[in-house]
């Protein structure tokens, strides 16, 4: 952990450092210095506002994404006892991921610098809906049905996104291929707040649900036996990581693989226990979005890459080494 702490610190400052333009680490820690009211008052100029109003919120608003996204892994896998579970298993992010692409297709700017995150946010939460309506048609509580429901809206949600793509305006084209795949470029200090409230309650509602997600671990029986309402808490959690996602997604895009491979890298250093697990992938979560970012900011200068696409190539050597370790290891 306390490894983890300095990576994420040595990232943040690597991250507001590097660029379209290099800036000195010194002038770096001087003008957040001077935004924070200390230092020496030179911390100002070009240089403080390139640092304070566009790098530093972008910093910030990874720290957030990662740590929210790995938490609510951890969560997802552990209450449908699923290993490969992620937020994007159970449509969350394609619903997400289909309010905004409508936005940029076919409704317009209508609510100034707000439509795209409330786009966004609407549609992850009437996914989020969505599964949980089909699964109350079952009677079955069983996880199963809950990751079948979620594929399932997946990928409706998935094709309407590409109906919206090829029916909407095609100039935008560029625009939808950027935002599906991620990035952090919409970071601001006005909407950064979203992603906090979403970490804030995921990563809340984890630490104070711990022990009975640790009972969780021994079985439903065993769990039950111990009095734990399993069914609640799996509707719980749920509720809880479907609004998390929604707001993570409306400010940050589509950022895949994260909640897939943080929980399991987090489990290797931390055990299986939530408490201190949570805190291990609240930690890694944000060195991993931290270090893809500034990897899809310098691969490719002057353009930008988006951060899915350093993700997903992550989190597809990340499933081949999963498939190649021994079973005993697993």
């Amino acid at each position: 952990m306390a490894g983890g702490a300095a990576a994420v610190v040595a990232l943040a400052l690597l991250s507001i450092a590097f660029g379209s333009t290099v800036i000195p680490l010194h002038d770096v820690l001087r003008a957040i210095a001077g935004a924070l009211g200390l230092g020496d008052g030179q911390g100002s100029g070009p240089v403080a506002s390139i640092v304070v109003e566009l790098r530093l919120p972008r910093t910030i608003l990874a720290v957030l994404v990662g740590a929210g996204l790995g938490i609510v892994g951890a969560l997802l896998q552990t209450v449908t006892r699923n290993d490969l579970a992620d937020p994007f298993l159970f449509g969350l992010s394609s619903g997400a991921a289909a309010g905004a692409v409508s936005v940029i297709t076919v409704f317009g700017d209508r609510l100034g610098i707000w439509t795209l995150p409330v786009a966004a946010f609407s549609g992850g939460i009437l996914a989020a809906l969505v599964v949980l309506g089909l699964v109350s048609r079952i009677h079955s509580q069983g996880p199963e049905r809950l990751i079948l429901g979620g594929l399932a809206v997946s990928f409706l949600f998935t094709a309407l996104t590409n109906y919206l793509v090829f029916a909407g305006d095609q100039r935008a084209a560029h625009s939808v291929l950027f935002w599906t795949m991620g990035g952090l470029g919409l970071a601001r200090w006005d909407n950064i707040g979203l992603a906090l409230v979403g970490t804030a309650s995921v990563g809340g509602f984890a630490l104070r649900s711990h022990r009975s997600l640790d009972a969780l671990l021994a079985g439903e029986s065993t769990a039950e036996s111990l009095g734990v309402p399993v069914a609640r808490l799996r509707w719980s959690t749920f509720l809880v990581s479907a609004f998390a996602t929604a707001l993570l997604v409306a400010v940050a895009g589509v950022i895949g693989f994260v909640g897939l491979m943080i929980p399991h890298l987090s489990r290797r250093l931390a055990g299986e226990l939530h408490f201190r697990l949570i805190l291990a992938c609240a930690v890694f979560g944000a060195v991993i979005v931290l270090a893809s970012d500034l990897l899809a900011r310098t691969l490719l200068p002057p353009q930008e890459l988006p951060i899915g696409i350093v993700t997903s190539s992550l989190g597809a050597v990340f499933v081949v080494w999963m498939l190649l370790r021994p079973r005993q290891e697993r």
